[in-house]
Formats: C-alpha cells, sequence, structure tokens
C-alpha cells in the first residue's frame, strides 16, 4: 500500500471530488469490491498518512490476508489485486507529488491551482523534484519548479534550494535581478528567465506578481 502513497500528498478537492467525506479532520471513503463481496474503508488522516480496513461482508469480519507477503492461492490473490487496483486509483486522482519541502513551494501551487487550473507536471523520472506549470490552451510553460544545488546558484553552503524560473520582460530583469532574493535564470534563458529562491526571502504578494506576469508573457 505505502508504494502507491509514497511521496505523495492528498489534494482536498480531489477528495472531495472522488467521494471521500471528513470528520473531525479525516478523510473516509468506502467502496464495494470483488462484486461487493468486501468493502474497503480509506482513511486519509491529516498529513497524509493513508490507512485502509478490508471487511467480509458476508462474514462481517475484517481481513487481512491481502496484507501478508507470503499468502498465497487464487482467491487472496483476487482480494490483493482488487485491493490495490482501488488504491492505485485512489492516488492517481486524488493525490499529488509531494518532493518539495518549502511551504512557499506548495502555496505557490495552490495559488497556481484556484487562480489558473493548473497542476504540476512532473516531466523527468530522474529527477521527480523538478516540476513545471504550463497554459493549458497554449502548451506553453510559465513555470518550471526545480531544486538546485546552493554553489550551482552561486550561494555556499552544501545542500540544494527551491527555485522557480519565471518569464519576465527584459528590459526589466536587469532591475529585478539582486542576487540574492530575484537570480538570473536558472537553466534558461537569462535575457528571458529569472529564479526566485522558495525559502521565503521573498514575500508571496511579490513572488505570485512575477508569476502573474510570467503567466501572461507565455500567451505570446
Amino acid at each position: 500500500m505505502t508504494d502507491f502513497f509514497q511521496n505523495k500528498m492528498p489534494v482536498i478537492e480531489r477528495l472531495k471530488s472522488y467521494g471521500f467525506s471528513e470528520e473531525d479532520g479525516v478523510w473516509a471513503y468506502h467502496v464495494r469490491i470483488l462484486e461487493g463481496d468486501f468493502e474497503l474503508t480509506v482513511q486519509v488522516l491529516p498529513g497524509g498518512e493513508v490507512r485502509t480496513q478490508l471487511m467480509e461482508c458476508e462474514l462481517g469480519e475484517v481481513y487481512t490476508l491481502h496484507l501478508v507477503e507470503e499468502a498465497g492461492g487464487e482467491f487472496v490473490g483476487r482480494v490483493r489485486a482488487a485491493y490495490e487496483a482501488a488504491l492505485e486509483d485512489i492516488a492517481l486522482h486524488c493525490f499529488e507529488g509531494a518532493y518539495f519541502k518549502q511551504p512557499q513551494t506548495e502555496k505557490l501551487f495552490a495559488y497556481a491551482r484556484e487562480t489558473y487550473g493548473s497542476e504540476p507536471e512532473y516531466l523527468w523520472e530522474d529527477t521527480p523534484d523538478n516540476a513545471i506549470l504550463r497554459r493549458k490552451e497554449t502548451g506553453k510553460w510559465y513555470a518550471a519548479v526545480l531544486t538546485a544545488r546552493n554553489k550551482c546558484l552561486g550561494f555556499s553552503g552544501e545542500g540544494t534550494m527551491e527555485i522557480i524560473d519565471l518569464h519576465a520582460d527584459p528590459a526589466e530583469i536587469p532591475r529585478l535581478v539582486d542576487g540574492v532574493r530575484i537570480l538570473p535564470g536558472w537553466h534558461m534563458n537569462k535575457k528571458h528567465w529569472i529564479s526566485v529562491p522558495l525559502d521565503g526571502r521573498l514575500p508571496f504578494n511579490d513572488l505570485t506578481a512575477l508569476l502573474d506576469k510570467s503567466f501572461l508573457l507565455a500567451k505570446k
């Protein structure tokens, strides 16, 4: 079960649309599987932890053999397959990648979702801590959220930093770039892109203003 939800976090609006109901911060979903012989209950706890319970309806008892790796046989295999298929579908439709750690990064994704209907796209399997945002009508990127080494960005110390690459007016870039809060575009054409660290050094309102401008520039 854990593999389906590893490095992922629930999206509340998606849980609602899927059929989850909330009580005291816990989101619960019930579904019959295997022609109604079993009822699967999936709970999403605050913080994103997922718990499940499988009930054998005719006996009214909790079933657990599908969780035992050593348990074999055709029947157990069918139950396990149906159970995993249900969880995989929930993970696909109700969760998104949680590879980024900075609160400002998640807040920015929420803003893009609410404002532009954009969802982060994880295009590179070997670097899951990189994502892009694109305009639906043109397919053009208006932002790339990346994880870069501090030294590559011109900062001292080991470790990495989450940044966002944004379109900017070439005439404004020399004024915007200060080397601390706003950087030349990393891995992008520096005449047309800027990079902003997402550790909060740039106020969120200023960041969303830059994102809005980037969204408009991506229309061209």
